[in-house]
């Protein structure tokens, strides 16, 4: 197993159909023993007992720091390490620019951008304890693209500050032996499109990517992994493209 006796953080990882419960779920399956934080209307005891005995639930809110903080102490009490922080927690806004307001705007960049430093910062004194550790930071192809098919421009903004922010991490914490790495998924059919794409629409976004298909929470989960793995110990400050080729630059 790729993550026996490690421990691992998930943000935003209770809902069931989402990029952060697969990751949980596959990082259980490897042998870590997994953190989920969410609000608690996402009931993250709940989830993290799917996983089976051995986890944890907490209600956090990732755009508090001191929820943060309190979340990244009670982990640590509870394992007494910890490995692996997935920065997954974010959420998105189809509108266009005329259209954001400064509370849209503050919204957005709140949980995605604010929430990964938060959180960041709550795990960064244990792994410097520790000369160990991975940050995993969920970015977009948004960011990349400037734009997605459901996000608006302050959700590319807030995507776009993450990959700027995790690799400054990289740079300041690498000397001691922490990695920070960023993953930007593509169109992944998970409930934040639930509702909002036609079948007929995503059969023809389908067809604009090379490897055919929309992806799959799993896809992501197999990427997080990936990163916190010994598989990875001299990656870090990468962007990990996982689009089935949406983006090739």
């Amino acid at each position: 197993m790729l993550l026996k006796n490690q421990v691992a953080i998930i943000t935003g990882g209770a809902g069931l159909n989402g990029l952060g419960f697969a990751t949980a779920r596959l990082m259980a399956e490897q042998g870590a023993k997994v953190a989920i934080l969410d609000l608690e209307a996402a009931d993250p005891a709940g989830a993290a007992a799917r996983l089976g005995e051995g986890h944890l639930g907490l209600v956090a809110d990732v755009t508090d720091k001191a929820s943060c903080d309190a979340a990244a102490a009670q982990v640590y009490a509870h394992f007494g390490r910890i490995d692996t922080l997935v920065n997954n927690a974010g959420i998105t806004q189809p509108v266009k620019t005329l259209e954001i307001t400064g509370a849209d705007y503050d919204r957005i960049l709140n949980v995605s951008l604010r929430g990964t430093l938060y959180m960041s910062q709550a795990v960064l004194p244990t792994l410097r304890a520790q000369q160990s550790g991975s940050i995993i930071c969920i970015s977009s192809v948004s960011a990349q693209r400037g734009g997605g098919i459901l996000g608006g421009p302050h959700y590319s903004a807030a995507k776009a500050g993450v990959l700027g922010l995790a690799r400054a991490m990289a740079r300041e914490f690498g000397p001691e032996n922490i990695r920070v790495n960023c993953i930007t998924p593509g169109l992944i059919g998970t409930d934040i499109i639930k509702g909002k794409l036609t079948e007929e629409k995503k059969t023809e976004i389908a067809e604009t990517i090379p490897l055919a298909r929309l992806g799959r929470a799993d896809d992501i989960a197999g990427a997080c992994v990936f990163l916190a793995s010994p598989l990875s110990t001299y990656c870090t400050g990468i962007t990990l493209d996982v689009n089935g080729g949406m983006l090739i630059h």
